[in-house]
């Protein structure tokens, strides 16, 4: 294990960051516009990225630990601890893997927190929208007369896009 190798794991890392925060924007387009149909295979399409940052991570940990041992920062350093003890240049790019690392992350929150938020107000409109059905009268259409009746109900559709 060496700083080349460390390295090419935290590119590694960025690219599935990115691509996850592709797909996180990916997801938010599906979800404004309303074609929930693709939502299902996005789901999936995220978690297989997440499945492979996992996997990642654990080789990343053992890289970590590796170099820890030989620059004596203790067990299971931070990056940024990392890149402290590191001699130049690995401690510049480090640093740098760090604060991309950062960026990426603190997107993937705020567009999954608002993605969160798009779908709980989705759902909150459509139990509105059902509880404003199940609180009117039921609608009639044709009584035993064969006739229709009229009274103060009308038929209600409901959307399904919301």
């Amino acid at each position: 294990m060496d700083f080349q190798h460390l390295s090419t794991l935290l590119w590694r890392e960025q690219e599935l960051l990115d691509l996850l925060l592709f797909k996180a924007e990916e997801k938010q387009y599906l979800i404004l516009s309303g074609k929930t149909r693709w939502l299902a295979r996005i789901a999936h399409e995220i978690e297989v990225v997440l499945d492979q940052l996992r996997t990642l991570e654990v080789e990343r940990a053992a890289a970590t630990e590796a170099l820890a041992v030989r620059l004596g920062t203790g067990v299971n350093p931070s990056l940024r601890q990392l890149a402290d003890a590191a001699p130049a240049p690995w401690n510049d790019l480090l640093a740098k893997h760090h604060e991309a690392l950062l960026v990426l992350v603190t997107d993937l929150r705020s567009l999954s927190d608002a993605n969160r938020e798009l779908i709980e107000g989705g759902l909150s409109a459509i139990g509105d929208a059902l509880l404003s059905v199940r609180q009117q009268p039921s609608a009639g259409t044709y009584g035993a007369t064969g006739r229709s009746e009229h009274g103060a109900t009308r038929a209600v559709t409901l959307d399904g896009a919301l």
